[in-house]
């Protein structure tokens, strides 16, 4: 079994700046993908990025050079910063890993950004 924590959310304003963090508990087999979602009000959840174990990174177009995804393996966590963040960023954040054979989800973590 699997567990994620994620933290890091808040209120920003537009322009702004946050960093959100994923600390996975539990056995974490290889490969794997870990990775970003988030849901705006009203919407379906949406891929944000993922860090492949294999070092692969994938963005969404939207966040594109304004996202940066990391991880750090030995403490099984992914990283989310993120900059320049405009209105329409606003949305529960969650955190996913896929293992072999399974897939797990964080609580999520509000972000909400001001114009």
């Amino acid at each position: 079994q699997v567990q994620l924590v994620e933290s890091g959310g808040g209120l920003v304003q537009a322009g702004g700046s946050l960093r959100l963090s994923c600390a996975a508990s539990g056995t974490i087999f290889n490969p794997n993908i870990m990775g970003w979602y988030r849901q705006a009000p009203g919407k379906q959840r949406e891929l944000v990025a993922t860090f492949a174990s294999s070092g692969y990174t994938n963005y969404a177009d939207s966040v594109k050079g304004r996202f940066t995804i990391s991880r750090d393996n030995a403490k099984n966590t992914v990283y989310l910063q993120m900059n320049s963040l405009k209105p329409e960023d606003t949305a529960v954040y969650y955190c996913r890993i896929v293992v072999p054979g399974n897939t797990y989800w964080g609580q999520g973590t509000q972000v909400t950004v001001s114009s």
